[in-house]
């Protein structure tokens, strides 16, 4: 069933720290709706909302980025 948007299901972006990326690209393979890269392979990070569906896989590309480079924060 599906449940109503709250304000905190929508208060979720991707942030990154530009000076620790490496360019490593794996943020882009794991959420590519949200990040695509770069002529030189850096994120290109998708400034709108994370929705709820795919709250978990951003969690997912934060915590795999090699070097925490990427962030999911609230707004």
């Amino acid at each position: 069933m599906n449940q109503p948007r709250t304000r905190t299901d929508m208060d979720r972006h991707l942030e990154v720290d530009w000076t620790a990326c490496q360019g490593h690209g794996l943020c882009a393979e794991l959420l590519p709706e949200h990040i695509r890269l770069d002529e030189w392979g850096y994120p290109l990070v998708d400034s709108a909302p994370v929705p709820r569906a795919t709250l978990k896989r951003a969690r997912r590309a934060a915590a795999d980025c090699p070097v925490l480079a990427l962030r999911l924060e609230r707004a």
